[in-house]
């Protein structure tokens, strides 16, 4: 996957929008309702990456299932995930990757008492 097609699906989702909070060569792609970032793009070593939020139980089953799935790059090794994009990952396994980030982070809604 190219960097304007992983920018542009992960601005597919609702209220998400694109921001440089760490200067050139780190996209983050956040919510506008919380301004959490649920993609973090950059390269790295040449490859292009990708850092998304996940399930801790769902990390080690993704690190050992991908070779492209490895702990967060300058993130929680716990929570976070560094996906290779240039590698042999399936397109559709990489779109469910970012729902889950996506679906983790977004704002939470407010229960009326």
């Amino acid at each position: 996957m190219k960097l304007e097609e992983i920018v542009e699906y992960c601005l597919s989702y609702p209220a998400s929008y694109e921001d440089h909070p760490f200067g050139e060569g780190w996209i983050a792609i956040r919510h506008k309702g919380n301004k959490k970032l649920f993609a973090l793009i950059f390269e790295k070593d040449d490859h292009l990456c990708v850092n998304l939020k996940c399930d801790p139980d769902r990390s080690d089953f993704l690190r050992n299932a991908f070779k492209e799935v490895k702990p967060g790059y300058h993130m929680s090794k716990e929570h976070w995930n560094t996906v290779i994009l240039d590698g042999d990952l399936p397109e559709d396994d990489l779109h469910d990757m970012v729902k889950h980030s996506f679906d983790l982070t977004k704002p939470k809604r407010k229960v009326k008492k």
